[in-house]
């Protein structure tokens, strides 16, 4: 990846002398995102908000809207006296929002305009750690920000039917800040021991990687040690244009999974570009990724490439609307210089080398209504061939994928419960190519829905706050998928060349194998101090295929405590 190292050494170059405030983004999985979430929803007119479908988020712009919401629920008289933000006004925030808002900020703080007193820590430890109540270390000065907290994770339990007691321990450390609002920097390394239920053994097992992360190594027999490393610059090439160099992941989409980039499986090398101006967010991706492998010895993997852009407008100040379009492609370890170019239209230049890329367009909406409600949805075409489309339905080039979805905030007048339904489907071969290399893959595992396609999923969420500390969230997803039979190719595996498919005709959604599968959760989270949770859960999983007799159930209890990282959700 020369070139775009190359690339990113010039946009430095250039950086110092037109660069503005710079900022860091919110970690993968924050808790944070559900109430920024019900931010935009209840809000409804906010137009960076409406950006959201990018994540993760930058920490300058949500503040600055959360700061904006801050305020304006104190009350602004127009002209004629009336309140102009009537939806923020002090009847509309209960408490616990105001508790969620407050903690927000300070979680962000080197970007509160505002008093900051409140975040102080009555008593410091050692009169030097945690002087704020969010941060173990902080520094915070006109032209240096630094802060540093401990990353720790332990989590035990049971599986009905197992004698092994299921695990997680992660300890590690997180680091950000900005020197002189030029230059970002965000780090993040944990090391990891894990023995998951037996479902989730399996699907280790099947793809030589830990899902959500990559490279393990065996652990007491049937556990799995591995890093887990994240790391990014950031900076500013004009007041408009961030951009952000590093190790990490992106999503791209508003629904629980993503038909266009997911942040499910491993990190990546990346070169993000974005753009927002006027009513537009235009965002690029340059990346660089593992194409499937099994490794047996210390080699060096062999490489592949993504370039990956979406167009956002904001329609009107409740609608937006994106486009989307991708490439993966292979040149023997180096990028095509073609693909640099960040405002043409990929699909053209694929043609142009001779199509020999995998190629991927799509369209996304949001709507926010009523302040309680937001539609959603995406649509991706992939590949797919027109005449065939229309003489049969069924026919294997017919590769696309839909999702729709709803949110619900503080649902039936319930203050803090919201509910979520959402829908993927995903028609077979859709996400493969002929050139196994070039699949919309990374690590062993997909880049969009983890299931990879010929599919249709259905997931309901409802997330409940009954007191500041306190958090309930039930979980259910059905989905059904057809899987490969007999060493036949029914369309479910992105890993798979489509070519071995059984024929042309009469492929449907569930065809081959059919495997249906209900897996539900219940947590129940204790926020203790800041950033540090105590979690009870749940789980119920049944799994059963067509060719395989009766059914695999999965019961499961585990507790544990949490600091400064998100709960991991064993959810396929």
């Amino acid at each position: 990846m020369q070139i775009i190292k190359s690339l990113l050494k010039l946009l430095i170059f250039i950086s110092p002398v037109v660069a503005s405030a710079q900022t860091t983004y919110l970690k993968t999985g924050a808790e944070e995102a559900h109430f920024i979430d019900r931010l935009e929803i209840k809000q409804q007119q906010n137009t960076d908000l409406n950006f959201s479908t990018l994540r993760p988020f930058s920490r300058k712009a949500i503040v600055r809207q959360a700061e904006f919401i801050d305020s304006a629920r104190m009350g602004y008289n127009d002209s004629t006296g009336k309140d102009k933000y009537p939806e923020w006004d002090s009847q509309d925030l209960t408490t616990i929002d105001e508790y969620n808002l407050h903690s927000f900020l300070m979680n962000n703080v080197e970007w509160v305009s505002g008093a900051k007193e409140d975040y102080k820590s009555r008593k410091p430890l050692l009169r030097t750690l945690y002087k704020t109540k969010a941060n173990m270390l902080e520094y915070n000065s006109k032209d240096f920000f630094f802060a540093l907290n401990p990353v720790i994770q332990y989590e035990t339990g049971k599986q009905s039917g197992y004698s092994e007691t299921i695990f997680e321990n992660r300890r590690g450390l997180e680091a950000r800040g900005m020197i002189a609002h030029k230059i970002g920097f965000y780090t993040f390394l944990t090391d990891n021991q894990e023995r998951g239920p037996l479902y989730f053994q399996q699907q280790v097992n099947n793809s030589h990687a830990v899902p959500g992360a990559g490279f393990y190594k065996i652990f007491k027999i049937t556990g799995y040690d591995y890093f887990d490393a994240k790391g990014y610059l950031t900076f500013n090439v004009t007041r408009y244009i961030d951009v952000q160099f590093g190790y990490d992941k992106n999503f791209i989409g508003n629904g629980y999974r993503s038909l266009f980039l997911s942040d499910w499986g491993n990190s990546y090398l990346f070169l993000k570009l974005n753009t927002r101006i006027w009513k537009l967010n235009y965002q690029n991706i340059f990346m660089e990724l593992i194409p499937q492998f099994k490794k047996s010895n210390d080699t060096l993997l062999e490489r592949k490439y993504a370039t990956i852009h979406h167009l956002s407008m904001n329609v009107t100040k409740w609608l937006n609307i994106g486009v989307f379009e991708g490439i993966t492609f292979s040149r023997r370890n180096h990028f095509d210089f073609q693909y640099l170019n960040p405002i043409i239209f990929y699909r053209y230049v694929e043609g142009n080398v001779g199509s020999p890329d995998k190629a991927k367009i799509g369209l996304d909406a949001k709507a926010n209504i009523a302040h309680h409600f937001q539609l959603y949805g995406q649509l991706l075409f992939d590949e797919f061939i027109l005449k065939d489309i229309l003489h049969d339905p069924n026919n294997w080039a017919n590769k696309w994928a839909l999702q729709l979805g709803v949110k619900y905030v503080d649902a039936f007048g319930i203050p803090n419960l919201d509910l979520q339904l959402e829908a993927n489907r995903i028609r077979p071969y859709t996400y493969s190519h002929y050139d196994t290399i070039d699949n919309y893959t990374h690590y062993n595992q997909p880049l969009a829905h983890p299931l990879g396609a010929n599919l249709q999923e259905f997931i309901g969420i409802a997330s409940y706050q009954p007191s500041p500390r306190w958090f309930i969230n039930a979980k259910a997803i059905y989905y059904y998928q057809g899987l490969d039979s007999a060493g036949k190719n029914f369309g479910a595996n992105p890993f798979e060349d489509y070519r071995t498919r059984t024929g042309d005709e009469g492929h449907f959604i569930g065809s081959g194998n059919k495997a249906t599968c209900l897996n539900s959760f219940l947590q129940v989270s204790y926020k203790w101090k800041e950033n540090l949770f105590l979690d009870l859960n749940l789980q119920y999983r049944t799994y059963k295929t067509t060719n395989t007799p009766g059914q695999t159930d999965t019961k499961m209890i585990t507790a544990g405590f949490r600091l400064n990282i998100a709960r991991r959700d064993r959810d396929l």
